[in-house]
């Protein structure tokens, strides 16, 4: 017994996995302080982050409805019933199996035999096969809610971005269609001037150009706005539809721009834990391969009547029992035992390595997030200063015009480079509600 217990302590097939606990200290990168604090901003709910009461809607209407979502919670309950039945292997196996014949030799009177018997079958755990196997089982169902909750943290972000990209659409559309409406005046008045003999046919023949040119981007904007709009109304699904939405404007948070601790990854990427779940089922995978190296010990029997005893019938039948045990150890198995140690020690390695790159992806993201969102929160003043000195430039330039100290591509330079310069502040405002919402994304935010 002493030496059985040393020979299954040394082969590893009892060890249990051991959960990553540290993380590179630089995972955010150099560049980026992060400190001791471990507030995040993913583990606001995202009901405080986002507190636009249609936003909040549409992503009620999207885990409600989204098919990726409703076929994570599918998995969760095919992982769920895979472990139940990995629990259920340590118990006894029973069958009825009853059988009956009628048999005549040289036409002698027939006669009729029957069994009713119960077998049962039972493997001892003594290598741990189905030990491994139960655990490796439960640390599938602990991924497949690790993905439910990744395809979650998705689903509101995308929703988010979706909203606040049609926001900003709607932005460039006004503000484009503004352009486009003082254009037309500026092309009426320059019709005018040619009429009185100030404006020759070439410099209006320029000015309706790009006239034209405006109103192209509008179309283009529209088709945009559609486009986003039926790709919100799959993420939500259901069919192509408008969707209520308010304007864009500098999104306000009741919550500060924290990314905590590295170690956190561990605990609120859903991507990260998924991983090492992955890992987690691949050790004890490794586990069952070497367990086949090692006897497999099973006790069978049965219960049950039968009037076939031997040669003689006897009627009313007896009761009969019987119990078996078995011990099936490999010898040789044509090297599959072997390949499959190999193999699952190389998939061992693939999930380990796996896991490193999902931290370093999550590390990375939450990086270029934070990154782009500090960028962008700088340049809102920059741009707002362009766009006004822009539009007192215009307003000069107008006026020269109307004073015949100026021409016509002095006006059409200063009205393209503000409207240029207003569809750029519109997007960095974008911007910056997209970094925030990446950032709340790479750093697990959304959970249940």
């Amino acid at each position: 017994m002493i030496f059985a217990a040393v020979m299954m302590c040394s082969c590893g097939i009892y060890t249990k996995y051991e959960p990553q606990t540290s993380v590179p200290d630089n995972l955010y990168g150099d560049s980026l302080s992060y400190g001791t604090d471990t507030a995040s901003l993913g583990n606001v709910y995202w009901r405080e982050l986002f507190t636009d009461t249609l936003l909040q809607n549409l992503i009620e209407e999207g885990l409600a409805n989204n098919t990726d979502y409703k076929s994570a919670q599918l998995r969760i309950e095919e992982a769920e019933a895979t472990l139940l039945a990995a629990k259920l292997a340590y118990l006894p196996s029973f069958a009825f199996a009853p059988q009956g014949s009628v048999s005549s030799f040289d036409n002698q009177k027939a006669t009729q035999t029957y069994q009713l018997p119960i077998t049962a079958s039972w493997e001892l755990d003594v290598f741990g096969r189905i030990r491994n196997a139960k655990l490796q089982a439960k640390a599938l169902y602990a991924k497949s809610i690790d993905y439910k909750q990744a395809v979650r943290t998705q689903l509101i972000a995308s929703i988010a971005n979706a909203y606040y990209t049609l926001q900003m659409l709607d932005a460039q559309l006004d503000l484009t269609e503004r352009t486009m409406a003082s254009w037309e005046e500026t092309v009426e008045t320059a019709r005018a001037l040619m009429k009185a003999g100030q404006y020759n046919e070439a410099a209006v023949a320029q000015m309706e150009a790009s006239l034209h040119s405006v109103r192209a981007s509008v179309l283009d904007i529209k088709e945009q706005i559609n486009q986003t709009e039926n790709s919100l109304s799959i993420i939500l699904g259901e069919a192509p539809q408008k969707h209520q939405r308010g304007k864009l404007c500098q999104m306000q948070l009741d919550c500060d721009i924290t990314v905590g601790v590295p170690l956190q990854m561990l605990s609120n990427r859903p991507d990260v834990r998924s991983a090492e779940r992955s890992l987690e089922a691949a050790f004890y995978a490794t586990n069952q391969a070497r367990s086949a190296f090692y006897p497999q010990i099973t006790l069978s029997g049965s219960v049950g009547w039968t009037n076939a005893v031997g040669s003689a019938i006897l009627n009313p039948g007896k009761f009969l029992a019987e119990a078996l045990g078995s011990l099936t150890l490999p010898l040789f198995n044509k090297g599959q035992n072997v390949a499959q140690l190999r193999i699952s020690k190389a998939q061992q390695e693939e999930a380990r390595l796996a896991f490193q790159q999902a931290l370093l992806n999550a590390g990375s993201e939450v990086n270029d997030a934070l990154t782009a969102y500090q960028t962008s929160h700088a340049k809102t003043s920059i741009y707002s200063k362009q766009v006004e000195s822009l539009q007192t430039a215009l307003r000069s330039t107008k006026l020269l015009m109307q004073h015949g100290n100026t021409n016509y591509l002095e006006v059409l330079t200063a009205q393209q480079s503000l409207l240029n310069a207003e569809l750029q502040q519109v997007a960095n405002m974008f911007t910056e509600v997209q970094s925030v919402i990446s950032l709340y994304q790479a750093l697990g935010g959304g959970r249940d």
